[in-house]
């Protein structure tokens, strides 16, 4: 009797609870498209102008997520003049001109229309630095305050999340009203991490005293096994969804569900621009380069490449006289970043192999492709990497690319061309180091072969590929 006498009461306050959020968030929206109204552009034929506005907190790193922001922008510029472009960003400590010009130098693209971009001060909401646990959970539920800053700032027509914000795509679809979708480069979570923490297999993202923790392991995955489920909610709210691999889409599929509006879009390479390089014989080669291209990011796992290095250098495995070198080549987003560069720099003095190895941060265009044309092989050790711009433009420069053997690479890019061999693949530091002396030991001729093969095979991750492609799916946005 005291239960019923309980839960009867109880049941209404729910109710009441609940349709006083419905109603909150409703004038939460009306109220937001007034505001909108109100800030509306009108174009030269007096009707509204279309916002179109994406949301990448780090435009300015200088990554391949920040390519494909900026051909996108560009794409979409070409085809719907009319419309006004907005760039949510965090990137405070630089103008909106100086991200243009950035983009320019680091990627070769130019916009043919001006941008707006909508400084956010909330960024370190989605630093992985303030979430030591539960980082997974932090960040997006950080990307929701951000998103909400966002939203505050400016309201727009259609809203695409281009750098992997899954959550915010609910607040600017029901509170916002606006068409969204999205690009995904990385599910927050996939069935691989979830595999990884299940089978206690230490990793970057996850550590050693939980992989020796049952418990603690168990906790994990129920918490991530939660999270994928909340994650895949939030993703198919999306009205558009495109991802850059078959790895991606098929983790995306997993959690999202949503095959009807989902498409593959490779992302966007600069593969014209390196297949000018020409191609040539190699001749006497006094010292050979082995170059790395990527963000100095934990999961791009630089130390693996230095440790395979110092191991291929103590095999001297080459059978001639020459002077191998590792070039890392990468962009610092913020302290951290540079931070991990040290690391790296010591673990090199450790290893002894610091005279053998240069690193390369933030630099310009046309260095970075001097260093891919003067190169004998392209490395690359990311584990499950969605897909791999830098691995494309290895190959289109003429580099012989040795990736890992999972993910994007191994679905996608490091494949047979027309039944010919297009690169190498490898997973640990003996497997690196032997295909490097591998490669190396090859005739040059047999490299020339390689590389021809790699070329041609790259044509469909061009940018003009990409815009036919990226053009389509968002084309229902925009009716």
């Amino acid at each position: 009797r005291l239960l019923c006498s309980l839960f009867i009461p109880g049941l209404f306050l729910s109710g009441a609870l609940c349709l006083c959020l419905v109603v909150l968030l409703w004038g939460i929206r009306l109220w937001l498209q007034q505001r909108k109204n109100q800030l509306a552009s009108t174009g030269k034929d007096g009707k509204h102008q279309l916002v179109v506005a994406f949301f990448h907190p780090y435009c300015n790193a200088g990554g391949g997520g920040e390519r494909v922001l900026w051909c996108a922008v560009r794409a979409l510029q070409k085809k719907y003049k009319d419309a006004i472009y907005v760039v949510y960003t965090g990137d405070k400590d630089v103008t909106g001109e100086q991200i243009v010009e950035s983009a320019f130098r680091r990627f070769n693209i130019k916009l043919t229309h001006p941008v707006k971009f909508v400084f956010l001060e909330k960024r370190y909401l989605v630093e992985a630095s303030l979430y030591p646990h539960f980082t997974l959970l932090g960040q997006s539920l950080g990307s929701v305050f951000l998103g909400w800053e966002a939203l505050m700032k400016c309201v727009p027509d259609v809203y695409i999340d281009s750098m992997g914000y899954a959550f915010t795509l609910p607040l600017f679809k029901y509170l916002g009203g606006c068409r969204v979708g999205c690009y995904v480069h990385y599910p927050t979570i996939s069935t691989d991490m979830l595999s990884v923490v299940r089978s206690q297999n230490a990793r970057f993202n996850n550590a050693a005293f939980i992989t020796r923790n049952p418990l603690l392991s168990k906790l994990k995955f129920v918490y991530y096994y939660l999270f994928a489920f909340v994650y895949g909610l939030v993703g198919s709210r999306s009205d558009v969804i495109m991802v850059n691999s078959s790895w991606t889409l098929n983790h995306i599929l997993s959690l999202w569900r949503t095959g009807i509006c989902t498409s593959v879009v490779y992302p966007p390479c600069d593969v014209q621009t390196f297949l000018d390089i020409p191609l040539q014989e190699e001749k006497s080669i006094t010292e050979y380069s082995i170059v790395s291209v990527g963000q100095f990011r934990p999961e791009k796992d630089h130390p693996l490449q230095i440790r395979a290095f110092a191991k291929f250098l103590e095999k001297k495995a080459l059978g001639q006289q020459s002077s191998p070198k590792l070039i890392l080549i990468g962009g610092c987003r913020n302290q951290q970043d540079e931070q991990r560069v040290n690391r790296l720099k010591k673990l090199c003095e450790e290893l002894g192999v610091d005279k053998k190895v240069e690193f390369k941060v933030n630099i310009p265009f046309e260095e970075l492709k001097k260093y891919l044309a003067d190169a004998i092989i392209g490395l690359h050790t990311m584990w499950n990497e969605h897909f791999g711009i830098g691995i494309v433009e290895c190959m289109a420069a003429g580099t012989i690319i040795l990736a890992h053997n999972s993910g994007g690479p191994k679905l996608d890019i490091v494949v047979p061309y027309e039944g010919h061999i297009t690169g190498f693949l490898a997973e640990n530091e003996d497997d690196y180091s032997e295909t490097m002396a591998q490669i190396l030991s090859l005739s040059p001729e047999k490299r020339l072969e390689i590389r021809q093969n790699a070329r041609q095979s790259v044509n469909r991750f061009s940018d003009q590929e990409f815009e036919v492609a990226f053009l389509l799916s968002v084309e229902q946005l925009f009716k």
